[in-house]
């Protein structure tokens, strides 16, 4: 079978130089290997997703000269899917209801930092510091029959109980150069986020689901995304999802050293086309011939 890979934005902003060097990478890599290269649109945020931002990826995609197949997978067409893996994460006892806010979260973190340091996932945010996951079963009922708002977690300690020690293959490099073979760290994050009330599955648990149905054999992405494969490893391992290639590669950064956003300007496709731009001119500017 043929190397699968894709490129998956949100369309949340416009593309910047930081998209197009992963899109133009994952295009790449499939046409020399004879592969696939599939488009997704990433838009379970329907806060911030928009069309037009959707449709300025397919018309800064198509003038860098990148094709991809048809149709493209919307998630906000796929919820059925996504839910339906978390009642399997569900049925194995695996996920609980969380009903603090954001702000109660803070203001638990706080607290505990009161004590001592208190521990954070590998993007730095503090660790679920609460205590939903020891509520009776008639409290929570309870609470989700009155409408309160709740996200559902990942049982962080019994799922790795349940999958043991997981792997994956790096062809790529991480954070201190990791690659080849490495081994998983989900317990980092905590009990993570898999779906709110509103939203019926998160970036995580979508991701791995993705990959699976569409033949994902290869995922190329930023190397912050690195230790986020620690979890996607452990969904995979728990709903017996296929294990793709991981290939993490360097982030495009602005003049100060930072990650680019989708607000700045400066290296937007839309503005540097609108300055005479070429795509040839992108690809050099990305460090691609």
């Amino acid at each position: 079978m043929p190397p699968v890979f894709r490129f998956a934005p949100s369309p949340n902003g416009y593309l910047h130089l930081g998209h197009a060097y992963s899109a133009l990478l994952n295009h790449d890599l499939a046409r020399d290997s004879g592969g696939r290269f599939l488009l997704r649109i990433e838009d379970i945020d329907a806060t911030r997703c928009r069309v037009e931002f959707e449709q300025a990826i397919y018309e800064d995609l198509a003038w860098l000269g990148i094709a991809w197949e048809t149709p493209v997978r919307r998630q906000s067409e796929h919820f059925a899917a996504y839910r339906a893996a978390l009642d399997r994460l569900a049925a194995q006892g695996l996920v609980y209801p969380s009903f603090e806010s954001r702000a109660e979260v803070a203001r638990l973190v706080a607290e505990r930092e009161a004590g001592g340091a208190w521990p954070r996932d590998p993007d730095g945010a503090p660790l679920y510091p609460g205590t939903a996951k020891s509520l009776p079963a008639e409290v929570r009922d309870r609470l989700i029959g009155q409408g309160a708002p709740f996200a559902l977690r990942l049982d962080m300690t019994a799922a790795c109980a349940r999958s043991g020690g997981l792997r994956w293959r790096e062809a790529g490099e991480g954070p201190a150069g990791k690659t080849g073979d490495v081994a998983a760290r989900p317990e980092a994050w905590g009990d993570v986020i898999l779906a709110r009330k509103e939203t019926p599955t998160s970036y995580h648990l979508s991701v791995v689901i993705d990959d699976a149905l569409q033949g994902v054999t290869d995922v190329v992405r930023g190397v912050d995304l690195f230790w986020s494969t620690s979890v996607h490893r452990l969904l995979q391992e728990l709903l017996g999802l296929p294990v793709p290639t991981y290939r993490h590669h360097a982030l495009i950064q602005d003049a100060a050293g930072q990650k680019l956003s989708k607000s700045t300007r400066a290296t937007g496709l839309r503005e540097l086309r609108a300055e005479g731009a070429s795509p040839a001119d992108i690809r050099r500017l990305v460090g691609l011939r």
